[in-house]
Formats: C-alpha cells, structure tokens, sequence
C-alpha cells in the first residue's frame, strides 16, 4: 500500500504543474526578470509568498502572491506568444498551505481526494474555484496571460489560482485584451527578448463575502532587449471597473505605483531598462 501511494505521488510530481514557494527571486527563478533583478520592496504586501510557477519539471514564470488578499500582486514572465488552445482546467497552490505538501500546482479535487485536505484548509491562504462562482460584473482575470505563451505547457501554467484577479469583465474582454494581444504585438517589434511584470493594485472591494480582493487597478510594465546597445521599455495601467487602458512611460508606471502602494519608491526593472 505504501509503495503504491509513493508511486502516486512519484507519478503526480512528474505528470502535474509544479509550483514552489521559494525564500527569494533571486536565488530559485531569476530568469524571469530583466537582469535577474525582481520589483523592489515597494510592493510587498504584508504576508507575501514568492512562488517560482513550474509545469512538467520546468519554470514557466514567477508570482509574488499576497495571502490575505487572495490575489497576485504580481506575475512575472518573458513574452512568446504563439498560437493554440486555451487550457481550461484550473489549479491551486498546495504549497501555500504547508511547506509539508507537494511542490505541485494542484487541482482541487486532487487535493480533497488524493491528499485529504479540507476545502477550509484549502482556502485559508488562497483564492479557491468557489469564489469565483456567480460574479457579476467580473471575471477570471490573468495577470499572465495564456495567449503570451507558446506551446500548451507554458499556457496550462498560467491557469493557477494564483495567478488570476477578479477583472471587470468589459475590460478583461476589451481594452486590456486589445492591449495584451494588438498592442503588445506592435510594441516588440524588433525585439529579441522582452521582460514583463503584470500587476494588481489592492481596492476597498471584495468579492466571496469579502475573501477575495478586487484589485482597484492593474498594470503592465515590459523592458524589451532589441540589442546590446539599445532596451525599450513601456507600460499601461487600468481603472478595475472601466473599459480604458492608458499608456505610460515605465518611469511614470513607478511613480504611480509608488504613490497607490504607499509603501516607498517602486523599481520595477533593473535600473539599465529606460524610464523615458
């Protein structure tokens, strides 16, 4: 009996999404961020998680996860889009249990059965599927975006709990998708790798009788590497309930997070991608 649970669980690390809840960026999965440098402390929430999003024993992007809230407060990945399906299952993150569990992004339905944990253990630290049940309004918003990704692995590991916010729908479903799809397009032209961060500013509203945060704005910065000579950068923010997306510099994206966190200057970048 031993053995076949120990092959199941063998089974599931090699076969299901992996996650970790790792001390630092820096140190587990720093590929994802310009110069290996991840946003400063500036948009820390108060009990923060860093997690290294991996899928089929590889890393596909980076999440700093706000367990109070509910939400992501940040994703963290590099741009290449690619045609193909949209995944439709959604997972969760065990680890953001106990250190004690998988290092496996999770269907709930695995975590119930296979490993016996209760819905309420599930949700204590996490958004779960329940909460997001019957929004009006709203949607499941990724903060990364399936469609930036460029074969079904990269894409199935964006559908983690831990990477969605609840969205106004009319925007996740127009200016920020024409942003996320039309304009993104134009603006990596040219270059050979481009660095995103993808974020989520805290509001006063919640949704699942105030379990989870709905974000008052969201924000995308992207450092594009054209050459050795010449990075770009650009970035956009958006009102949580209008269908309006406005064009930043990465200078003024930092400023304006700096004064919606409240919480010290925010670095997005390395300070070699331009803030003009």
């Amino acid at each position: 009996m031993l053995r076949l649970l120990l092959l199941q669980v063998l089974a599931s690390c090699l076969w299901l999404g992996h996650s970790e809840v790792v001390k630092s960026f820096e140190t587990s999965c720093p590929q994802f961020f310009f110069r290996e440098t991840p946003p400063n402390e500036g948009l820390e929430p108060q009990n923060p998680a860093w997690i290294c999003q991996r899928y089929k024993n590889q890393y596909y992007f980076a999440t700093l996860y706000d367990r109070q809230m509910r939400i992501p407060v940040y994703s963290a990945y590099i741009y290449q889009p690619g045609p193909g399906k949209r995944p439709k299952t959604w997972l969760v993150e065990p680890q953001l249990i106990s250190p004690a569990y998988p290092k496996t992004m999770e269907k709930e339905w695995t975590l119930l059965n296979r490993y016996n944990i209760s819905l309420e253990k599930i949700s204590q630290s996490q958004a779960i599927l329940h909460d997001y049940k019957n929004l009006t309004g709203l949607n499941r918003g990724h903060l990364n975006p399936n469609g930036h990704h460029d074969d079904y692995s990269s894409r199935m590991a964006t559908f983690t709990l831990t990477n969605i916010v609840p969205q106004d729908e009319k925007l996740n479903g127009g200016a920020w998708n024409n942003y996320e799809q039309q304009t993104m397009i134009r603006r990596t032209q040219g270059c050979k790798t481009t660095y995103v961060i993808v974020g989520a500013v805290p509001g006063n509203n919640y949704i699942a009788k105030g379990r989870v945060n709905k974000p008052s704005y969201l924000w995308s910065a992207a450092c594009c590497v054209v050459d050795n000579n010449y990075i770009k950068a650009w970035a956009v923010i958006a009102e949580n309930d209008k269908n309006q997306v406005q064009l930043l510099t990465l200078g003024e994206l930092e400023d304006t997070l700096t004064e919606l966190y409240g919480r010290g200057q925010v670095f997005l970048f390395d300070s070699d991608c331009p803030r003009e």
